[in-house]
């Protein structure tokens, strides 16, 4: 199935009349569906749902530790494991929804999923045989938890797992099918991100307080009610959304080119449009040539029409045998982005171990504010989430506006995320820089080797980890935004879900990545033991700052010859990086 299948019902009439639509959707809700109102309803449903997510995904490594006995550098592992787990899933809901379901139902079975793994936590928190007992302070002689409250606890995480990891960015993908322009499809991005991170730093400091504070039962509670309370208004906006129409696998015409280019591996290119195959709605689609482009010129063959290809009719003879140029052009635009993509599953891996760690180095630090209040471990991590917030909010109200007035050109996705390696690698080195201190710190004060295995309280107050994590979130701020419009601009119309879900696709790669960095560390090095104020953390992160600069380097060799397949973007792009 072509692409431009999908895209014919919108490629009818002219800019003008797009214009008049989004603004009659707009004042006449009742009436048009998609446009900005509904970005209240997804807007709200994605708060709920990442209120509900985040309250028990933040705090979970303390849950782990506190809660199930689990030595801090293997609840950290688990977590990691959880997080990739996590990111990795919404390619699972991008296929549905591009193949067979829709956005709609999707988010609507994820989110119920969510639900559900959520009350599972509630209980393993509110009813005692369903967690082993507390260790005394101090003591080596920790019960581990049992079969059947393992099988419990990793059942609702499991389920958790699918409904989050799954509905943010189909969500995402259903909010960005509201609007035609690429122009209000980059703004409801930042805001989309805006939003999450708002909604995330509200259950970092709140939900996560009344966990610690309170406790787990009612923190987890709270979770669960926001979860319900979002499903409820997503619900409601039904009536209000344009919803996507699945017509079959785009992956299959993927598969297809393939297989067709191999087979007619013998045949010779030509470079007339009369030799190719152009199902009828490639006509328009502006973007795409008469004949496939010069890129991949082997693919090329799969479009070349041969004897038998075509019936009398002129419909497909042999499905596996040709596609159209659409569909190879679709294939290699794929190919043509897999670098840039590779280049940001090494980005993010450092901020994933980071963002772990950090917590460890909080649960060694002075955490009090005061006399009177002591900021939870799991919530330290909210001043990321705070700060790509506040500079989402700010680049997009004033950074690209005054770029443009400048320099007469719209900040382009790649751009934005070469800014995010650059914060990303200072970020890494003044976190080996406070590292160093908390271990000098810790040296001076002879608190190694504490009995029990968990690292002794540095005198030292964790504040000094905020300008790290402000730093990561400015580089947030900017690729992760950056990202997504890349991938939502170009990747092809029927791949749309598959485009948003790249991004989490690529946390999940990292959080496995970084499972697999840390027990390397661990096996070849003594960086990382059980106590931290014994090892070298530092060290790890100036590890990261050379890979980090490598990586950069790489960013910049394939940001240097991509080529903007939308052609808007492409002719105010010519100097990308």
């Amino acid at each position: 199935m072509s692409s431009m299948e999908l895209q014919q019902p919108t490629a009818t009439g002219s800019n003008k009349n797009g214009d008049h639509e989004s603004q009659s959707q707009m004042l006449n809700p009742g009436h048009k569906r998609g446009g900005w109102f509904t970005f209240f309803f997804v807007s709200a449903t994605l708060t709920g749902l990442m209120i509900a997510g985040w309250g028990w995904l933040t705090n979970l490594i303390v849950y782990l530790i506190e809660e199930f006995n689990v030595k801090s550098i293997d609840a950290t592992q688990i977590s990691n494991v959880v997080n990739g787990s996590i990111n990795l899933i919404p390619i699972i809901g991008a296929v549905l929804a591009d193949s067979f379901l829709g956005s709609f139902h999707v988010v609507s079975i994820s989110s119920l999923f969510s639900l559900l793994g959520i009350i599972a936590l509630t209980l393993t928190a509110t009813l005692s045989h369903l967690r082993p007992q507390h260790c005394g302070t101090g003591s080596t002689l920790c019960h581990a938890p049992s079969k059947l409250q393992l099988a419990v606890l990793y059942t609702g995480i499991a389920l958790a797992s699918i409904g989050l990891g799954v509905v943010r960015f189909t969500l995402a993908s259903l909010g960005a099918n509201q609007f035609d322009s690429p122009e209000d499809q980059g703004v409801f991005f930042n805001w989309f991100f805006f939003i999450f991170y708002s909604a995330c730093v509200v259950s970092s400091l709140g939900i996560v307080y009344v966990e610690d504070s309170i406790s787990w039962g009612l923190g987890f509670g709270v979770c669960a009610a926001f979860n319900f309370l979002g499903l409820v208004i997503f619900f409601l906006g039904n009536r209000f959304y344009r919803h996507d129409k699945p017509q079959g696998s785009p992956y299959t015409s993927l598969a297809r080119v393939i297989v067709a280019a191999i087979r007619k591996r013998n045949v010779l290119v030509s470079s007339e449009s009369k030799y190719y195959y152009h199902e009828i709605n490639d006509g328009a689609n502006k973007a795409i040539a008469a004949t496939p482009k010069r890129s991949f010129r082997f693919l090329n063959r799969a479009a070349l029409i041969t004897e038998g290809d075509i019936s009398s009719d002129g419909s497909i003879a042999k499905p596996w045998n040709i596609s159209s140029v659409q569909q190879v052009e679709d294939l290699k635009t794929l190919i043509r982005i897999l670098p840039l993509w590779a280049s940001t599953v090494f980005l993010a891996t450092p901020i994933v171990i980071q963002t772990n760690m950090t917590v460890l180095q909080a649960l060694a630090m002075d955490r009090h504010l005061g006399p009177n209040f002591k900021i939870p471990a799991g919530s330290i991590t909210v001043v990321v989430l705070i700060s790509s917030a506040i500079f989402i909010a700010l680049f997009d109200r004033f950074l690209y506006s005054t770029w443009q007035s400048l320099t007469g050109r719209s900040l382009t996705p790649l751009q934005r995320i070469g800014a995010g390696h650059v914060f990303n690698i200072l970020s890494m080195a003044i976190s080996a820089l406070v590292e160093s201190k908390r271990l000098n710190v810790a040296h001076d004060n002879h608190l190694q080797d504490q009995q029990g295995g968990a690292a002794a309280v540095v005198p030292m107050l964790a504040l000094w980890l905020f300008p790290q994590l402000i730093v990561v979130g400015m580089g947030e701020a900017f690729h992760f935004p950056g990202n997504a419009s890349l991938y939502y601009q170009e990747f092809p119309v029927s791949m749309k879900s598959t485009a948003t879900s790249m991004i989490s696709i690529v946390i999940g790669v990292a959080f496995y990545v970084s499972t697999a960095v840390v027990d390397l560390i661990r096996n070849v090095t003594g960086w990382l033991p059980d106590d931290i104020n014994d090892g070298r953390l530092d060290n790890v992160y100036w590890t990261f700052v050379v890979l980090g600069l490598l990586n950069y380097g790489y960013f910049l060799l394939c940001a240097k010859f991509y080529k903007y397949q939308n052609l808007e973007q492409e002719a105010e792009a010519n100097t990308q990086i």
